[in-house]
């Protein structure tokens, strides 16, 4: 069976790559268009920077393990050329190590690093509440 090759919008990830930003922006979802097409904040600019310089840093190098760009601007793209390298995203208590797919293209940082986790309460102790009086012990 052969392996689905990954489109978006009826583009191969290489025709995707090639594409400059203006070009792309006109496929993206509406959300995505308005927020390109008012320019990148001072913050996002910042995170493209350093992922541009790290990129031209990799190809000289080749090999060894990634570096991992660590950020607190949830509110960035996820852009083409980023697929494939590894974000550390802020979720407010630590930075979540999120390698981009194809498949992330056009979401937001933020959407891969939850803020907030499932709560599971335990079992309540002896004299945690006047109601804890009546349970059976153990």
């Amino acid at each position: 069976m052969a392996r689905k090759i990954f489109k978006y919008q009826g583009l191969t990830l290489e025709e995707l790559q090639d594409l400059s930003l203006d070009e792309l922006v006109e496929i993206l979802p509406s959300r995505q268009r308005r927020s390109l097409k008012r320019g990148f904040l001072p913050r996002q600019q910042t995170v493209l920077d350093k992922f541009r310089k790290l990129k031209k840093q990799e190809e000289n190098k080749k090999g060894g393990k990634p570096i991992v760009i660590k950020t607190h601007c949830r509110d960035m793209i996820v852009l083409p050329e980023m697929v494939g390298t590894t974000f550390g995203i802020y979720n407010g208590h630590e930075f979540k190590e999120v390698t981009f797919t194809p498949e992330m293209i056009g979401c937001y940082f933020g959407e891969f690093a939850p803020t907030r986790q499932k709560v599971s309460h335990g079992d309540p102790g002896m004299g945690a509440t006047r109601s804890s009086m009546f349970v059976p012990l153990k």
